[in-house]
């Protein structure tokens, strides 16, 4: 079998994308000096409500008392959280529109055809956390285990219903990449986020559910039962559940880092008050108190750090979607 090439759009992202964290100052429109003198507008491609939306206006709120302006949070769900990477694209460089990040922005250029490219078109300013993923069913449920849900899902072939957050998510992928190995062929039901999601697997209308850590509330209250995560080591909040890599899954470790990002060409100076902003909210106890609820803790990356995280992300991202079968 011939060996995996990557494709010409990923090799030249890769080699050309640090062109995006020198901003350039003949484009920038911001006055450093002034910045900000009105309100910026927060992106969150995932719905009201969820894990991450919640989070996100706890920071937006930390943060703008250091901006010294208000940080508005505008929610764009749907496309597994990747209407985030056209909004800002067209959005000016001046630091008045960003946007929270997720992996799957990067991602989406890999599986299909955009009119954007995150390497190109974004400048990636601080990497806040990651998150949890792990797989839940309602608490009735007569899966008790890993074990029980894989051997009904294959000698009920097509008849599993499995939620993600999209597809493409790290979500899918994650299970897919399981459910693949283990034989076992099912129905994929996306969702816009992690809200709608839980609900249907807490009212039964949804077999099985793979998400991040939104689903703690549904399992505190004891409408759900998390049968194992995504992650390398067991949670310190959850340590009876087993971790895909106990169950023969060596490779099946999925986290989702996320950060805040803005236009490319912006003002350097506009870029690191951000990056300051962001870095003290982030390190809040309030926020940390927020994420620790969810199973997170924070994951900080500067700006040139993260510029170079997001790159060698894709270029690893690309490998598994072409072993998955789902690369373009």
């Amino acid at each position: 079998m011939p060996a995996l090439q990557q494709p010409a759009w990923t090799r030249r992202a890769v080699l050309g994308a640090a062109a995006s964290l020198v901003a350039c100052p003949a484009l920038a429109v911001a006055q450093s000096d002034s910045y900000p003198s009105r309100p910026i507008s927060l992106i969150v491609p995932w719905p009201a409500g969820g894990q991450t939306d919640i989070t996100m206006r706890i920071l937006a709120d930390l943060a703008q008392r250091s901006l010294g302006q208000p940080v508005v949070v505008e929610n764009r769900p749907g496309a597994a959280g990747t209407l985030v990477g056209p909004a800002l694209r067209a959005a000016a460089p001046d630091g008045y529109v960003i946007g929270q990040l997720p992996i799957t922005l990067y991602r989406a250029p890999l599986q299909r055809k955009v009119a954007w490219d995150p390497l190109r078109d974004i400048t990636p300013v601080i990497q806040i956390s990651g998150v949890t993923f792990g797989i839940v069913v309602p608490a009735d449920s007569g899966f008790r285990s890993m074990a029980d849900l894989l051997a009904w899902g294959r000698e009920h072939p097509g008849w599993l219903t499995v939620g993600s957050t999209g597809i493409g998510s790290t979500a899918h992928l994650a299970m897919e990449d399981v459910l693949a190995r283990e034989g076992v062929r099912y129905v994929h039901v996306p969702y816009k986020g992690t809200a709608d999601q839980m609900l249907a697997v807490a009212g039964g209308t949804l077999m099985v559910g793979v998400n991040s850590t939104g689903f703690a509330p549904y399992l505190d209250s004891g409408k759900l039962r998390l049968l194992a995560i995504f992650s390398a080591q067991r949670s310190k909040r959850w340590p009876q559940v087993p971790t895909m890599r106990e169950l023969g899954h060596p490779d099946a470790v999925y986290t989702s880092p996320y950060g805040i990002g803005l236009p490319a060409g912006a003002d350097p100076v506009v870029v690191r008050k951000l990056h300051d902003a962001f870095k003290a909210a982030m390190f809040d106890p309030l926020h940390l108190q927020e994420i620790a609820r969810y199973d997170q803790q924070p994951d900080y990356l500067d700006t040139a750090d993260y510029g170079r995280r997001v790159r060698e992300v894709t270029a690893r991202e690309w490998l598994l979607l072409a072993r998955l079968g789902l690369a373009q």
